[in-house]
């Protein structure tokens, strides 16, 4: 009795250090993988446009609804193993007109900004540390308004979903860049298209701050699929911001030599 009492305690121990050692499957990791899958197949699902030039109007109001427009133009270059540049040039109003914005993302290195104020006739570098300030008295901050890169988050899988009848992933995604104003945000993308349909924009104490959701999906060239509004409204301060697009371009014979200094100087 005492030799099989030892043999089953011996049997016992076995399985027990079997249990420990089997590989178990970290949700974690896994709900960090499948974030990241969807959010490369994001990018991955628009590429290839090149350059494009759009006709755009900005919708600023107010929390009591009171709205003044500005119109604008945006050039943007699409960059092979990079982000992409853009440069935003202010047509009306009066106050705002001539001013230029020139953007450059990038993937892995901090974005690069700069703006030109007709009034100073002066080009302007915007600061890392201030990226996180309001573009042009908008509901946008200037990390907006920059073009999304895989790298620039980590990620992570939250659920699926129905947005507006459609299927969708959310997900989670934090800025690794320390002088971001969020602390994260959350993403809903379409399974069908890999479109963002809304974000969610949490501020560095982990409370909601904005909210951005895009509408009229359109397809140009039979391949790329634009928003032609999208409305950012803070859920702090009640004030929004609208993005109408009037006409957008594709292959618009841009180049490289349209995106840098000089060009926001001359940007007419």
């Amino acid at each position: 009795m005492i030799r099989l009492a030892s043999k089953h305690k011996w049997l016992g121990s076995l399985i027990t250090c079997a249990i420990l050692v089997t590989p178990v499957v970290n949700a974690d990791e896994e709900s960090e993988k499948e974030g990241l899958r969807i959010a490369t197949e994001r990018k991955e699902s628009d590429r290839g446009w090149d350059n494009s030039l759009a006709d755009m109007s900005m919708i600023l109001r107010n929390a009591q609804g009171q709205e003044s427009e500005r119109r604008m133009r945006v050039k943007t270059l699409e960059v092979q193993e990079d982000g992409d540049k853009a440069l935003t040039i202010f047509d009306s109003p009066r106050d705002v007109s001539g001013t230029a914005f020139l953007s450059f993302s990038h993937s892995k290195e901090p974005d690069e900004q700069w703006i030109y104020l007709p009034a100073l006739k002066r080009v302007k570098r915007i600061a890392s540390q201030n990226k996180s300030g309001p573009f042009m008295g908008s509901e946008f901050a200037f990390e907006d308004m920059t073009s999304f890169e895989v790298d620039k988050f980590t990620y992570d899988f939250l659920r699926d979903d129905t947005y507006q009848g459609d299927e969708v992933y959310v997900i989670s995604q934090v800025p690794q860049d320390d002088y971001s104003g969020y602390s994260k945000q959350i993403v809903w993308i379409d399974k069908e298209h890999y479109r963002v349909r809304k974000v969610e924009f949490f501020d560095k104490k982990g409370d909601l701050l904005k909210t951005l959701e895009f509408e009229d999906y359109t397809l140009f060239d039979d391949e790329f699929w634009r928003p032609l509004k999208s409305f950012m409204y803070n859920v702090q301060t009640q004030k929004s911001t609208e993005l109408i697009t009037h006409e957008l371009e594709f292959d618009a014979g841009l180049e490289d030599t349209d995106f840098d200094e000089n060009s926001l100087r001359r940007a007419r």
